[in-house]
């Protein structure tokens, strides 16, 4: 069975202080929670930080990007290597990245197979646009995200997918739990075409896109649906403890 996993993606905010203040105020709460994989993703500064708030509990600690050479002269990146040893996650893909950071597949491809070396867990996101899904192009669109994320790499190895429609990113405009559960079934399907139906079943596929305490729910009683990447509700700490709550309630 796979174990349901909810990631919080801090994005562009809090300071170091900032950031230890809303840990501090759901440390202990999620730590009780078992049955979810609970994993927190500040930025870069703050990483050494968290770590040594959630080094005793079960609260997991995840980057939201990567370069993908180890070192060299790339003034303001940050290698794989450089945060290894603070976290065991790391989101790649994201579709800010994609769309602010001009990141096309090839780039995904190289920090996947980076990550991958050092052995951290991507979380790979895909998704389509608002313009690609009214043309009725999501499923071709995902099927080039994969293929291009995913080539030439023989063994996923923990990796993690998230199905983030853009058009649902911080818009408020969430997909509905069967429209969402519908694309994560392709996206598994596609997944054991590339891979098997084995690896396919034991890949965990999330949710993000205007991900609330008041639709989780929607989307974690979905069979197809492993968890959720959530944006600006993982800034509350009441929603986001919410959120795991509910998923721990539903998936026990």
């Amino acid at each position: 069975m796979r174990v349901p996993l909810i990631a919080g993606n801090w994005k562009m905010h809090t300071t170091v202080g900032e950031a230890i203040e809303l840990v501090n105020k759901m440390r202990s709460e999620l730590d009780e929670i078992d049955n979810v994989d609970k994993v927190l993703c500040p930025p870069f500064v703050s990483l050494a930080a968290i770590r040594e708030l959630i080094k005793e509990s079960s609260i997991k600690l995840g980057a939201q990007n990567i370069y993908f050479e180890e070192e060299g002269a790339y003034t303001g990146e940050i290698s794989p290597l450089m945060i290894a040893d603070l976290c065991e996650f790391v989101i790649i893909g994201h579709s800010e990245r994609r769309q602010h950071f001009g990141e096309i597949g090839e780039v995904v491809n190289k920090k996947i197979r980076a990550a991958l070396a050092v052995r951290l867990k991507p979380i790979l996101c895909l998704g389509e646009r608002l313009e690609e899904k009214e043309a009725g192009r999501t499923r071709e669109v995902i099927t080039e995200q994969l293929g291009s994320s995913l080539s030439g790499i023989d063994n996923l190895d923990g990796l993690i997918i998230a199905y983030e429609p853009i058009w649902a990113i911080g818009t408020g405009r969430a997909a509905t739990g069967k429209q969402a559960n519908e694309t994560i079934s392709f996206i598994r399907y596609n997944t054991a075409k590339l891979y098997g139906k084995e690896i396919a079943q034991d890949t965990r596929i999330l949710y993000g896109g205007s991900v609330t305490a008041d639709n989780a729910s929607e989307f974690i009683s979905q069979p197809e649906i492993d968890g959720a990447l959530v944006g600006g509700a993982s800034l509350k700490a009441d929603q986001f403890l919410s959120i795991v709550k509910q998923t721990s309630k539903i998936r026990r």
